[in-house]
């Protein structure tokens, strides 16, 4: 527990679905405070995406204590929205408007903003996923990738304090990956906070801090990103993070663009000599 304020908590929570013979959460504490990026690492199965379910509220009777914001313990996904934005695993699950600036108005709408305030969010929300172009386009008719994208527009523009992203990463080419984790960092500076389900070991170690390892609805081991990746149920090390360190290169966050800057700095000048 840290001074700044906590804006999530699981106190033993424990949460089995009707019929389970066992539970899909078994004793579950943890601890998301502003400005954290938390990963949820583990294999399929092991509790994840029902645990970001239980804090958004989608599923409820967790024995145990869930605790968000201020919202009641049994508040509706729609009360938590003020708290909290949750990026779907499948963006379908969450693209229903006729088109994309629809699409990224409809939290903003739901919580009452005016429609100064929403047409900004919306404008500001599509120029930070790069797709400003596609906002009269139908979601549907964009590329897979750019549907996520536009999913995560949807849970940017209402800036809650809390973002709850289950594999934000998934599917999505080296650019559009930087545009998820930049997003992350720059609402991670302004203070919110980020719990995010990923295999991603380079969208981790780059956008987050610490992770927990979830087995069979338990936590297995914490601690920070860097210790954890190459552990069972965690993502392997990341190419970029070996290569910095089997070179002992100057990075302090092995990004795969400082990575490369730096091993360029290495080479010798193409003219040189001559």
């Amino acid at each position: 527990m840290t001074d700044r304020q906590r804006i999530l908590r699981f106190t033993a929570a424990r949460f089995r679905f009707p019929g389970a013979d066992v539970p899909a959460l078994d004793g579950v504490t943890l601890d998301v405070a502003a400005g954290d990026g938390v990963a949820l690492f583990g294999s399929n199965g092991a509790g994840k995406t029902t645990l970001l379910r239980l804090a958004m509220g989608l599923v409820k009777g967790a024995e145990g204590t869930v605790e968000l914001g201020d919202t009641a313990p049994e508040a509706d996904p729609e009360d938590r929205a003020r708290v909290a934005g949750y990026l779907f695993q499948q963006p379908e699950a969450q693209l229903f408007e006729r088109t994309v600036a629809r699409e990224v108005a409809f939290g903003p709408r739901m919580l009452g903003w005016n429609e100064r305030e929403i047409a900004r969010a919306v404008r500001d929300a599509l120029d930070e996923v790069g797709l400003a172009h596609a906002a009269d386009e139908h979601p549907y008719n964009l590329a897979a990738p750019h549907r996520r994208l536009v999913a995560l527009a949807t849970v940017l523009a209402a800036n809650p304090p809390l973002l709850l992203l289950d594999e934000p990463t998934a599917g999505l080419d080296r650019g559009s990956r930087a545009v998820v984790r930049d997003a992350v960092q720059r609402r991670r500076e302004a203070g919110a906070a980020v719990l995010a389900v990923t295999h991603d070991g380079e969208f981790a170690l780059e956008a987050l801090d610490d992770a927990v390892v979830l087995e069979r609805g338990r936590i297995v081991a914490s601690g920070s990103v860097a210790s954890l990746l190459g552990r069972a149920g965690a993502p392997a090390v990341p190419a970029t993070a070996l290569l910095a360190r089997e070179l002992t290169l100057p990075v302090p966050v092995p990004r795969f663009e400082s990575v490369v800057a730096a091993l360029c700095a290495t080479l010798p000048h193409p003219h040189a000599g001559h």
